[in-house]
């Protein structure tokens, strides 16, 4: 879901920035640029209609190549652990937890940590790879089918995205904090029923078509999520952040796949059991 460490960001939210303002947020002079016919601070300069903010000489903006690089390579790190997850699927719940506080604190954190992120996808990949492995032995093929349909919504959102059909707005975002809230407290409610044994189901409240409709409302969130996550890196890069901050947005994306997949995943296995 929406990365905290991003959405709060001025330079990342949507916010027009001043040269003095970027300088504060990232403790940096603010830098001047000179172009042709044009002698103004670089976050008032406008050069062929695009403004410019500020980025000090030292540090690389972020764009979107720098992001998908770096998102591509947290993915490679969970496919590796994945590996480890699928063979030791006992490592599947310490990995979930452990992963659960990374999320946490990177989530949270004022800048961005590549040690941390690069541990949060360690240990979320061991634990991706054995509830995987776990299902898969229930229900063969439902992994294949959980990860196409991952990908599908990924690239339906991001198609509607590039194309300008879906935007977020301070309404829907309202409707989005409510929902996710609802989600996270019948989610919580939902393991201590089980945890306590009061719900003995293997799905506890989540079984049969209630299950459904919750993985369906959960699949719709994670896909707002996302575009969501496609605006924050769209602004990054339109004022020209730090390149550090392209681990944040690389993070944030893998955030939501993981949890959209995790949906995906036990709408299947729910569809598919008795």
């Amino acid at each position: 879901m929406s990365n905290p460490a991003l959405s709060n960001n001025p330079a990342l939210n949507g916010k027009t920035l001043t040269a003095d303002e970027l300088r504060r947020i990232y403790e940096q002079p603010a830098a001047q640029t000179q172009r042709p016919g044009v002698d103004t601070p670089a976050a008032e300069a406008s050069y062929g209609g695009i403004q410019h903010p500020p980025v000090a000489p030292s540090d690389k903006p972020m764009t979107y190549e720098n992001t998908i690089s770096k998102t591509v390579m947290l993915f490679v790190i969970v496919l590796a652990f994945g590996a480890v997850g699928w063979f030791m699927p006992a490592l599947a719940l310490p990995a979930a937890i452990i992963g659960l506080v990374l999320g946490l604190v990177n989530s949270f954190k004022k800048q961005p940590s590549v040690p941390l992120i690069v541990l949060y996808a360690v240990f979320q990949g061991v634990f991706l790879g054995g509830i995987s492995g776990i299902f898969e032995s229930q229900w063969s093929g439902i992994v294949s089918q959980a990860i196409i349909g991952t990908l599908a919504v990924f690239a339906t959102v991001l198609i509607l995205f590039r194309n300008g059909k879906v935007r977020t707005s301070p309404k829907m975002n309202k409707i989005f904090m409510v929902a996710i809230f609802g989600y996270l407290a019948f989610s919580l409610v939902n393991v201590v029923l089980m945890l306590t044994g009061v719900n003995q189901d293997p799905w506890g409240m989540r079984s049969g078509p209630l299950g459904v409709a919750i993985g369906a409302l959960a699949v719709l969130l994670a896909s707002y999520s996302l575009v969501m996550d496609f605006e924050l890196i769209q602004n990054g890069v339109k004022n020209r952040v730090p390149e550090k901050w392209a681990w944040s947005a690389a993070f944030g994306l893998m955030v939501t796949l993981i949890w959209l997949y995790v949906e995906i995943l036990r709408i299947l296995a729910i569809l598919r059991g008795d």
